[in-house]
């Protein structure tokens, strides 16, 4: 297995158990679960793939990725009743993913040798647009899009990291290492600290 298939592995398992949590709020059946978890876990690697025009989309070449979401949505739809906050854990799992997955998809377009902006916006697009679709299909206001809070600000921070590691001529694994933990170190500190981007205020018309 190659660093970057790993890469996605992690990112499809702890996305799937987002989606399989918020499937669970929203109080769905069995197959929800696998729908949301499905979603959740391939959509922006999807996007990813497509855009860049790659010769197969990833969970098309390898369906395990598919059977993965799968087993962990029927695991979460027996034992999310034991979490005492799912809200909290899906937060935080969402972060742990958010990490993995800008890495994998800024490695996918470093390797392919895509300029540094289209890295970037290859990293942001595998890490939120999952999230993304998961939230607008359980009728939540995105996390993505959330009151100034730092998450595409933070895959993009990490995916900026695994560009400079890059350009530093740093062996592959540090500079995902590096992309993975300054995208989860941001977004952690939003959901721990409130950490935030400042946000538009209109002004009152003048009189």
């Amino acid at each position: 297995m190659t660093l970057l298939a790993a890469l996605d592995y992690g990112a499809v398992f702890v996305f799937a158990l987002t989606g399989a949590l918020a499937a669970s709020r929203a109080q769905l059946d069995i197959v929800g679960f696998a729908f949301l978890a499905c979603l959740t876990a391939v959509g922006g690697g999807t996007i990813r793939d497509l855009l860049m025009n790659r010769e197969a989309v990833f969970w098309v070449a390898d369906p395990a990725y598919i059977l993965i979401a799968c087993a962990v949505a029927a695991v979460t739809f027996f034992t999310a009743h034991l979490l005492e906050s799912r809200r909290k854990a899906l937060e935080w799992a969402d972060a742990v993913a958010l990490g993995i997955a800008v890495a994998a998809g800024s490695g996918v377009a470093l390797v392919q040798g895509h300029p540094p902006v289209i890295v970037a916006l290859m990293g942001v697009a595998t890490g939120c647009f999952g999230g993304l679709m998961r939230d607008v299909v359980c009728n939540e206001v995105p996390l993505v899009l959330r009151h100034g809070e730092l998450y595409a600000s933070a895959a993009l921070a990490g995916a900026v990291a695994a560009i400079a590691a890059d350009g530093l001529g740093a062996p592959a694994i540090l500079g995902y290492a590096a992309c993975a933990a300054l995208t989860f170190a941001l977004r952690a500190g939003s959901l721990a600290l409130g950490w935030s981007l400042p946000v538009y205020k209109s002004r009152p018309p003048r009189s």
